[in-house]
């Protein structure tokens, strides 16, 4: 693997990955099983939305998100139309909230949304620095400041506290960034780890702080221009290393978050004030990247950059080339939970793009069992009772959001 060196840029830790990877004193360890036990699971599909011949409403410009209330509602987040349209049971509009505008309610520029139990919707507006929270029927109640000036807010996704006033995100996944002229001046600050915030929303200004940390990979930023940095500082997975460990990850019923941030089959259980308190494991080992599966990637980004929008290529900062390689390929491709905490875990496939199967393990850690590979996705989104919502796209580049009700057999 290619070894960094970063003059005159702060921040960096390249030990980072050894802390990460040794479990501290007091965390439980938990050895899954290395035999997979076979799943079946009986779904049916409950409604489809997004058809170019349906409803005004459902042809959608940009779906972000998708997530369930507990009356099994699903808020569906357009991007585009800068409306959350919320779903009910039979697949009908109830109402849609938000739409652009100045007046309370409305939007300047929305990048995230999510939804508590209760059926309140919180809505990340980027353009405005702030959050809207609207009540369980769709009025509008308050906007949240978001605390303190920045040189640079960065649009992440966000995801509910169960039992709490508060969102999670993680800023090192942002999909976009606004600058302010002190962004440019100064040090460049990397981040030396992907951090879970926790974002609390009760008082008129937002109260941040860290419920755990994960590893960030090593950047490949050698060689690289000082513009050209600042501009991936916001998002400094644009500079991994090609095959670098992803972080997946997902909010816990208990206020926690688990999470997989290596290339091994190591998945983490974090609570708020502790850190990580436990690690579940399987014995998995990644592969090794070889030349061959360099020269598919290489491939495969060419045919990307070939089909690609010119902003698109825009943000990839060296030839493809140039690129230089992590030395494993991950054995995690996803990972989701559920609202009972059962945590879903993608593993890798054959190819280093390619879906295998889920496994399903309960919140303490007993393994429960796996779904083979190619019978189950990985939702994007759980609800309660089964319900589970996938966002598709069709041979004609159509956004469509699919909703089905999985029965479990007794494990």
């Amino acid at each position: 693997m290619k070894m960094l060196t970063m003059p005159r840029i702060e921040g960096w830790v390249t030990a980072g990955w050894l802390l990460a990877a040794a479990p501290a004193v007091g965390q439980e360890v938990v050895e899954l099983p290395a035999e997979d036990r076979w799943l079946d699971a009986d779904f049916d599909e409950l409604y489809r939305l997004g058809s170019m011949t349906g409803d005004d409403w459902e042809q959608f410009g940009d779906v972000r998100s998708v997530a369930f209330d507990g009356r099994g509602n699903l808020h569906i987040f357009d991007g585009q139309a800068q409306l959350v349209y919320v779903v009910g049971a039979d697949g009908g509009l109830i109402r849609a909230l938000g739409g652009e505008g100045d007046g309370p309610g409305e939007f300047g520029g929305a990048r995230a949304a999510s939804v508590f139990a209760d059926g309140r919707v919180v809505v990340m507006d980027h353009s405005r620095r702030a959050y809207h929270i609207f009540g369980a029927e769709g009025d509008y109640e308050r906007t949240v400041r978001m605390a303190g000036p920045a040189a640079m807010w960065q649009m992440a996704p966000i995801r509910v506290l169960t039992g709490a006033e508060a969102v999670v995100r993680v800023p090192t996944l942002a999909t976009g960034a606004t600058f302010t002229g002190a962004a440019f001046s100064g040090p460049l600050r990397w981040p030396s780890s992907h951090a879970f915030e926790r974002t609390t929303l009760s008082g008129e200004e937002t109260v941040v702080d860290t419920i755990a940390e994960a590893w960030l990979p090593p950047l490949d930023v050698e060689g690289l221009d000082r513009v050209t940095l600042v501009n991936r500082l916001p998002m400094p997975t644009t500079l991994f290393l090609g095959f670098s460990p992803e972080l997946h990850w997902g909010v816990l019923p208990d206020g926690g978050v688990a999470f997989a941030d290596s290339s091994t089959y190591t998945v983490k259980v974090a609570e708020a004030g502790a850190g990580v308190v436990r690690v579940l494991k399987r014995p998995f080992p990644p592969e090794p990247v070889t030349g061959r599966a360099i020269r598919i990637e290489r491939d495969r980004l060419r045919r990307v950059k070939e089909s690609a929008s010119p902003g698109v290529v825009a943000w990839m900062p060296r030839g493809i080339e140039e690129l230089e390689f992590f030395t494993e390929l991950s054995v995690v491709r996803g990972l989701g939970t559920t609202w009972d905490g059962e945590i879903w875990v993608l593993r890798r496939g054959e190819g280093p793009h390619d879906d295998g199967p889920i496994d399903v393990v309960a919140p303490e850690g007993r393994y429960l069992g796996s779904y083979r590979a190619g019978t189950m996705e990985l939702p994007t989104a759980f609800g309660p009772d089964g319900l589970v919502a996938f966002i598709e796209t069709n041979e004609l580049d159509v956004q469509m959001v699919v909703v089905k009700r999985i029965a479990i057999n007794a494990r």
